[in-house]
């Protein structure tokens, strides 16, 4: 067993290893491996480099290679520049200066800068804001947009089947606001800087000089990655902390902002819709925000429930056929798309959350999974977690009996507090939403429940539903399912791949080992390929993984194009084989978002 202090010392290191305020770990010369790598059925070349597969000591490329480091101590730190880390490192401040207590909070944060890799909707409950930073308005706060019109449908191919949002539905957004979450997260880092928070967001490789990223000793380090997040993984194995909770389970939204024809704006509307174009058996529906920034701008997506079977539908295409909708295509005629994202959330809700403590650290926000599924909002409960955990901390940090300035602290308190908190009992209330859409009925099935069991019971039912285990287990060989056809982009409402890609902003350095690493480089075309013609070609939303023809014509190989990666994480997650380990690339690297 690692002591909690050396557990913590390794915690940072992998995360500053990503988030460096040096010059990078993978800024060695002798380290660069080619982009593209191959792999065919007969001969599997190396296509994975990383040193999470291939460790440092039993690869030669390190020989000779100085690894000290640079260590310095910090009270607390915060892995994630998120709504919920953010919150944590704001109330810690808060309750240090209330307390006139000496306390260093240190956030590191991947991106380039703060808010850059943050995707939502969003419609934003604003209860978070309200406690944290109750004069958010009259500090600027970017919340311009108060919901005036909430419409909700269902769709069928041609037509559009009104729903009346009723006061207490999930999906009713009064007292809500539209916002641009990564606006939204770059003023939350003002406002901790302003506290005396040291931010660390992360830079790119600025020379060709290996040099160590910089280790940080804590008391406690939140972490607050975000969903799926690359150290989450590790301390979910390290501390069995899933042993008594369902896996979780996920869904991809994707996302574009569109600049539209004036007379069509309508500022402080909202639109969502289920049904067409998926199937009643795939969990999903999309969103379409009216914003009022001074400019006619909107915001629209699609989220597909990672759990659906069939291994030819494309989440993406499935985006591009909904915006040809009859009631959606109006919208959008006359006016250009400025941006575009992509990027997994957490749907498992109550019967998923794992446990949250552990020696030495905790998880806050998306990381464990706070998501309330049917209000598609997980802003609030992600913040209020991130509070609560400043709370349980801070009395343990600060106090004068420590034998240590940086042994690891366990903060159990942070789990009980939790369990008496809104979040449980909003996510209690909704628990039985998502998994009852596993019916025979589908979608139908589960609207009729949540009409009776939620709307009119308040989510009180004696008893819990099950989701149906790990989405990466849900798909169907390929010769069980019908290929699906879809309509070319006309490059007006509808787009490529490509040139989606284009408009997230990203971009990794393309001589750095490539951080999508697989367990088994054959595994892809012999087993993926081969039983469910390669998914990842179609569940990618950025282009990552293609299948093409070795040169010599006689088989197919996997390239993997990581360069062109938005961290949307939904190969890690959907992958059928569980081959694929998607780790932090350069600090830096990624989608530059800039407000979407």
């Amino acid at each position: 067993m690692v002591p909690n202090c050396e557990l913590l010392s390794l915690s940072a290191q992998r995360c500053i290893r990503a988030w460096s305020t040096v010059k990078t770990e993978h800024a060695c010369p002798q380290l660069y491996t080619a982009l593209h790598r191959r792999a065919c059925s007969s001969v599997a070349p190396r296509i994975t480099t990383h040193y999470t597969i291939h460790p440092r000591e039993k690869d030669p490329r390190w020989e000779g290679v100085e690894m000290e480091r640079f260590a310095d101590e910090a009270d607390v730190v915060i892995v994630g520049g998120g709504p919920a880390g953010l919150s944590a490192a704001i109330r810690l401040k808060q309750l240090a200066n209330e307390h006139k207590k000496e306390l260093r909070v240190c956030l590191v944060e991947k991106a380039s800068q703060m808010g850059a890799h943050t995707l939502s909707g969003a419609c934003l409950e604003p209860s978070a804001f309200n406690e944290l930073i109750p004069d958010w308005k009259e500090r600027g706060a970017p919340l311009h947009t108060p919901v005036t019109e909430d419409v909700f449908s269902i769709l069928t191919e041609k037509h559009r089947i009104p729903v009346p949002m009723l006061p207490g539905l999930p999906m009713n957004n009064h007292g809500n606001y539209i916002v641009r979450l990564g606006n939204v997260v770059r003023w939350m880092g003002e406002q901790a800087e302003e506290l005396g928070v040291e931010i660390y967001p992360g830079y790119a490789a600025s020379e060709d000089v290996f040099e160590r990223g910089m280790e940080l000793h804590a008391k406690v380090t939140i972490f607050g990655e975000g969903c799926h997040g690359h150290l989450a993984k590790q301390l979910y194995k390290k501390f069995n902390l899933r042993e008594n909770c369902e896996p979780q389970t996920y869904a991809i939204g994707l996302k574009e902002m569109w600049m539209i024809d004036e007379k069509r704006w309508r500022p402080g509307r909202v639109e969502h819709s289920v049904a067409w174009p998926l199937n009643r058996h795939t969990y999903g529906g999309s969103f379409l925000y009216h914003l009022n920034e001074g400019e006619p701008l909107v915001a629209l997506g699609f989220v597909v429930g990672l759990d659906y079977s069939n291994p030819y539908l494309s989440p993406f295409r499935e985006f591009q056929r909904w915006k040809h909708h009859p009631f959606v295509a109006p919208t959008l005629e006359g006016g250009h798309r400025i941006a575009y994202g992509a990027r997994a959330l957490n749907e498992g809700g109550f019967q998923s959350i794992p446990e949250v403590t552990f020696p030495g650290g905790l998880l806050i926000g998306c990381s464990p999974g706070f998501m309330n599924v049917p209000k598609i909002k997980g802003t609030h409960t992600a913040m209020k977690s991130g509070m609560l955990a400043a709370e349980a901390i801070f009395p343990k940090v600060t106090a004068e009996d420590l034998h240590s300035e940086t042994a690891g602290l366990h903060v159990p308190e942070y789990s009980e507090m939790l369990k008496k908190s809104s979040i449980w009992k909003e996510l209690h209330a909704v628990r039985n939403i998502r998994p009852s859409f596993h019916n025979y009925f589908g979608l139908y099935g589960g609207m009729v429940y949540t009409g009776i069991f939620y709307w009119i019971l308040r989510g009180k039912e004696p008893w819990t539903l099950k989701h149906c285990g790990m989405d990466a287990h849900q798909l169907k060989p390929a010769k069980d399912c019908t290929p699906i056809d879809y309509p070319k982009p006309d490059g007006k409402i509808s787009f490529d791949l490509l040139s989606s890609v284009a408009l997230s902003g990203t971009n990794h350095e393309g001589d750095q080992p490539a951080h999508l690493t697989l367990r088994d480089d054959s595994v892809p075309v012999d087993r993926n390929l081969a039983l469910f013609d390669g998914p990842e070609q179609r569940f990618c939303p950025a282009g990552v993984y293609e299948y093409v023809p070795l040169d010599t014509g006689d088989g197919m190989r996997l390239q993997i194009n990581a360069q062109n990666c938005v961290h949307c994480k939904t190969c890690d997650i959907k992958d059928p084989s569980q081959n694929i380990n998607w780790v932090v690339p350069e600090g830096g690297g990624g989608p530059a978002y800039n407000g979407l």
